[in-house]
């Protein structure tokens, strides 16, 4: 589950939910909406960018809907 607060020390939990799978139409994985690139960066992401990357996939999440 995303958590835009983080565990318990602080690190944003990964929105990974084990769908990976990209659409070509969006580049965006069906399971998480992330693009390849932020997949690729998120573990050497910093709390601040993983945040930010969170508040973008909810963002995406609202658009899809």
């Amino acid at each position: 589950m995303t958590n835009l607060e983080g565990d318990r020390s602080g690190v944003p939990e990964s929105p990974c939910i084990g769908i990976c799978l990209i659409d070509p139409a969006s580049g965006y994985c069906r399971g998480c909406l992330r693009s390849v690139a932020e997949i690729a960066s998120w573990y050497s992401a910093t709390v601040a960018e993983k945040q930010a990357m969170l508040r973008s996939l909810a963002a995406r999440r609202e658009s899809s809907q």
